[in-house]
């Protein structure tokens, strides 16, 4: 099973695909709760460069509610990151499959609520 539901975004500028990737979470009810911009963080901490790379943690607040009333420890996967990383050709976004990435815990009702994560991630990757 992949861990990551993927698409590349071509003839968008990495700003520009940022953009619609914010939109298309909003649109699913998500809002980004915290933004690590890799590229300028390995450039000032170790001095190398690389292409762009963008994390985009992004929350649900009503699904989060819900998994943590579920399971109180869950909040160690959350939030559902998403990034953006410059590749040949594009801009790739990849958000997390919450399923995948919840399959280890033992409780059926947290799977559902993974499960309907993963659609809305996947209509907000379809969507950019």
């Amino acid at each position: 099973m992949g861990y990551t539901i993927d698409r590349v975004i071509t003839e968008q500028d990495f700003d520009a695909v940022d953009a619609r990737v914010r939109a298309a979470l909003k649109q699913q009810g998500f809002g980004v709760l915290t933004e690590i911009d890799v590229q300028a963080t390995m450039k000032t901490k170790i001095g190398e460069d690389m292409d762009g790379y963008r994390i985009l943690g992004a929350c649900n607040p009503h699904m989060a509610f819900q998994a943590i009333g579920m399971e109180p420890r869950v909040g160690a996967m959350l939030p559902c990151n998403v990034i953006l990383r410059q590749v040949e050709g594009g801009v790739e976004v990849s958000a997390v499959d919450p399923v995948a990435s919840m399959g280890g815990i033992d409780n059926s009702e947290l799977h559902a609520v993974a499960h309907q994560v993963r659609d809305m991630l996947k209509q907000v990757v379809a969507d950019v």
